[in-house]
């Protein structure tokens, strides 16, 4: 906290000195009619040469503020806007007030984009020149995106302005995705896209949009055309052994109509199940609630999969089938349909090393595996929506089944363990947000309701007699069924008084679980007796009344946003079978503070403080055993756990469009009290045991993060670094022995993408990290680097040749491994036609394994996976504009 304090301690002072050493000139700027004309754009310049000095743009309320560092004896000041004739003045270099008065132009002006500016800034808006950004080959806007300042596409799609997830991600202004948008992403044709919008500051309820201020960010795919219909389509196929590659996705883009649907099939490693994946922070909250998206209890021992693309490992057999229907039924109000199907068959094989830290010794276990994994899963959601300044209306219907199976066999020591696991569930949901005037405040109603019903089989075989309890068997069995029904309920109010903006919930939460499971141990098909200690019959019930009060102040550059939420809370826990019985009642008062201060036109920062109460779950609270792979047994016969969570946050980002720069770090600090401390215990076989005894510990982490991302107009070349650093300690107990953890970790990821010439461009990403888990006085060190080089070569305009090398190199105490590929590709393009002949030469040094280490608090692990052969593929891509 020290360290905190005095860093923004000496922020403050540079700041304040920097301000002093400046002329500052501000104003205002309105039109003919007394109208505030807001984000206009102010230029300062060298009134002889026309060398830009500074610039800024106007706020709401018209005002603009300039901080100048110059030894001129005269400035030239310039203030422009869109459909208003430009005005200029030369004025003497010294504090002072300007205003303007803007005559607005006779002639008719279409917003346009200058070849050489890559963003352009309108009030709270960037809007990102795709032209600028893409090259010969790019395809889909997803190519063009990660070489966006300030934006970064993540492994898994999600999409971060300057560190934090977008909250809304539209095309033409329209949600049709609701957060899946990887499908638009990666199907998208870049040639169709004018520009990208960043939208800062938005509220995407028009209800609350000068009533609630928020500092979220949401992004716009601008199209060319008001009517759109695009896509793209490929058909492939290859060798050894025979692949095939088809994705055929059609679009249609209109003012009442919006439509993506695509079937997807291959062999090749394409994961296109990332396509169904929700990552925008508001669909990702809201998959938390009612624990929608539940893990498994159980699960066959799978593989720690490797850290780069899944392309190069994964093993598959996919086909995806999905549509999503945007209807306009009549002004603001849509009619979404979101249908989705995949069928994945998926191959592990490989092996690993397995390394049990003890404070007494070290336990090694190895393990041969193969597994096949089979994914079906069909999802589907209705939703109606109505979004005008005057009612906001959504109501979801979500309707889910799965049907998923595992098969795993493995080689571990001197024992062969056949596994087989059947996970199919059932989701119903629906939810309700209204929100409409009454007189001079807004009634708000929220209602969710939900059912889920998840049974699990779990079968288990060895070719030897195992001990467990004193109970001699080589097969398992274990039955599980988890039945849960959630509903939240609410109704508050919102009122804006000046500048001030009060809103009111009072709601109640209620959620049941109901688990059942039985465990039963065979030896040569014989049924063992075994104790009731491997039986649950668990009724597990939560409640929650709350209130809420939530106040925003906004004055001049501040945001101050208060919540004060308070909750009676309810736990009711029995197990008849076992004659347990546990009840909590407490009363929880959680503020969460935060404080947004815009420094300047291009800073900015941030500080939150929250406190946060967690108490126990149902995969933390059941008193008979579950086995949740075939050696590790858990059970959890202790009172209800408490957490108490205190979190501090900083942030300080600096963004300039007309420098293209973009620079973000952030600080976080948390506290963690528990009741309850982790006990687990290993035995010499490996096999484990967890639980939790009533020990008070506390858990202590740090992290920083760093990141500056700077677009070189005249070099074409985007640069990019960050870091990230992190801190945890902890207490635990293992094999009856209280041991302190700590883990560091510092990572550090550099990226250049140039465009040298009209024929050659570069991609070039580095990234080390080192992870070190200290275990009392035992240290275990990882270093892993990576390097990844993309070469782009275009002969003439139609073609193009790629050449890819990545380079892995894992070091942990006395060893190492390394790793190498090498990919190459060939385009060559009808662009009359814009159909693609492509060739792909995948795993030329035909790379059989990759060797993966990793470490946490008491395990170490080496990770043996055989990764796709050396293949062959050539393929037919084309773009659906126009078609059909």
């Amino acid at each position: 906290m020290n360290k905190l304090k005095q860093s923004i301690s000496y922020f403050l002072c540079l700041f304040t000195l920097s301000v002093f050493s400046q002329t500052i000139i501000h104003g205002k700027i309105i039109d003919n009619n007394n109208e505030v004309l807001s984000g206009t754009n102010i230029i300062v310049s060298n009134s002889n040469n026309n060398t830009i000095i500074t610039y800024a743009f106007a706020n709401d309320k018209g005002n603009y503020k300039l901080h100048i560092k110059s030894n001129l004896d005269s400035l030239k000041i310039e203030v422009t806007y869109i459909g208003f004739y430009k005005q200029s003045k030369i004025i003497v270099n010294k504090n002072q007030i300007i205003n303007f008065t803007l005559k607005e132009s006779n002639e008719t002006l279409k917003e346009v984009f200058v070849k050489n500016i890559p963003i352009k800034k309108k009030g709270d808006t960037l809007s990102y020149n795709v032209a600028v950004f893409r090259d010969q080959k790019d395809r889909v806007i997803a190519d063009v995106l990660k070489k966006m300042p300030g934006i970064e596409v993540l492994s898994d799609g999600k999409i971060l302005y300057q560190g934090v997830p977008i909250q809304k991600y539209y095309i033409e202004g329209l949600d049709l995705l609701e957060g899946r948008y990887n499908l638009a992403n990666n199907n998208l044709p870049a040639s169709s896209v004018l520009k990208v919008q960043i939208l800062e500051n938005h509220q995407p309820i028009k209800l609350l949009d000068s009533v609630v201020f928020s500092d979220k960010t949401s992004l716009n795919i601008k199209l060319k055309n008001k009517i759109t219909t695009t896509g793209s389509a490929k058909i492939g196929a290859g060798f050894s052994p025979f692949l095939w590659d088809t994705n055929i996705t059609p679009m249609f883009f209109g003012k009442k109509k919006q439509m993506i649907s695509s079937y997807q099939t291959n062999n090749t490693g394409n994961d296109v199940s990332g396509d169904l994946k929700y990552l925008t922070l508001e669909q990702l909250l809201d998959k938390l609630e009612g624990d929608v998206d539940k893990n498994n209890w159980a699960n066959i021992q799978e593989l720690s999969p490797p850290s780069f693309s899944k392309k190069r490992w994964l093993d598959n057999n996919v086909h995806l089938l999905t549509s999503n229907l945007l209807l306009r039924l009549k002004k603001d109000t849509d009619l979404k349909i979101n249908l989705s199907y995949i069928n994945d068959y998926q191959k592990q094989y490989g092996s690993s090393k397995t390394i049990f830290l003890t404070s007494n010794e070290n336990i090694s276990l190895f393990e041969n595996t193969e597994n096949k994994l089979f994914f079906n899963k069909l999802k589907s959601k209705f939703i109606l929506t109505k979004n005008t300044k005057n009612n906001y209306y959504k109501n979801t219907l979500e309707i889910n089944k799965i049907w998923d199976k595992k098969q795993g066999l493995i080689n571990s020591n001197t024992n062969i363990i056949d596994q087989n696991l059947s996970t199919p569930s059932f989701l119903i949901r629906n939810k309700l947000k209204w929100s409409l005037p009454i007189k001079n405040k807004f009634l708000n109603i929220k209602s969710i309701i939900s059912y889920n019903n998840k049974p699990e089989n779990f079968d288990i075989y060895f070719n030897n007699n195992n001990i467990l309890n004193n109970i001699s068997y080589n097969r398992i069995k274990q039955n599980l069924a988890l039945s849960s029904f959630y509903t939240n309920n609410a109704l508050g109010f919102t009122k804006k008084i000046k500048n001030t903006t009060f809103h009111t919930d009072i709601g109640l939460k209620i959620h049941k679980y109901n688990l059942k499971s039985d465990i039963f141990l065979f030896e040569n098909s014989n049924q063992n007796n075994i104790s009731k200690n491997f039986f649950n019959n668990l009724n597990f019930n939560k409640s929650s009344f709350y209130g809420i009060l939530k106040t925003q102040k906004k004055y001049k550059n501040w945001k101050i946003n208060i919540n004060l939420p308070l909750r009676l809370l309810n736990y009711n826990i029995t197990d008849n079978t076992l004659f347990k019985k546990q009840n909590l009642n407490t009363l929880n008062f959680e503020p969460n503070i935060s404080v947004l201060k815009q420094l300047n036109t291009f800073w900015k920062t941030r500080l939150s403080l929250n406190l946060k109460n967690n108490f126990g779950k149902i995969d933390q609270q059941h008193y008979g055993y579950i086995f949740t792979n075939y050696r590790t047994l858990q059970l959890f016969d202790n009172p209800i756990s408490k957490q108490k969570d205190r979190n501090i946050n900083f942030n300080l980002s600096y963004r300039n469009p007309i420098k293209s720069l973009f620079i973000n770090g952030r600080y976080s600090f948390r506290v963690s009290n528990q009741n309850l401390i982790s006990n687990i215990s290993i035995g010499s076989d490996g096999i484990s045991s967890y639980g939790f005894l009533e020990k008070n510990n506390q858990t202590k982490s740090h992290n920083y993060d760093f990141k500056i991302d700077k677009y070189v107009s005249k070099l074409k070349t985007n640069l990019s670094l960050s870091s990230n650093i992190s801190f945890i300690k902890k207490n635990q107990l293992l094999n009856n022995s209280l041991v302190n953890v700590t883990n560091k970790s510092i990572l550090i990821n550099g990226e250049i993408n140039s465009e040298i010439s009209n024929w050659l461009s570069i991609n070039f990403t580095s990234s080390i990290l080192n992870h070190n888990t200290f275990l009392e006085s035992k240290a275990n060190e990882i270093i892993s680097q990576k390097y990844l080089l993309d070469l782009s070569l275009y002969p003439d305009k139609n073609q193009y040749i790629g050449i890819n090398f990545d380079y892995y190199k894992i070091t942990i105490p006395s060893n190492y491994n390394e790793n190498y590929f090498l990919n190459f590709i060939y385009r060559y393009t009808f662009i009359k036609n814009k159909i693609d002949l492509e060739l792909n030469w995948n795993n030329i040094l035909n790379t059989k394994q990759f060797i993966n280490n990793s470490n946490n608090s008491f395990i170490f692990s080496e990770s043996v996976y055989e990764v796709r052969p050396s293949q062959i593929t050539a393929s037919i891509k084309f773009s659906l504009e126009g078609i059909f």
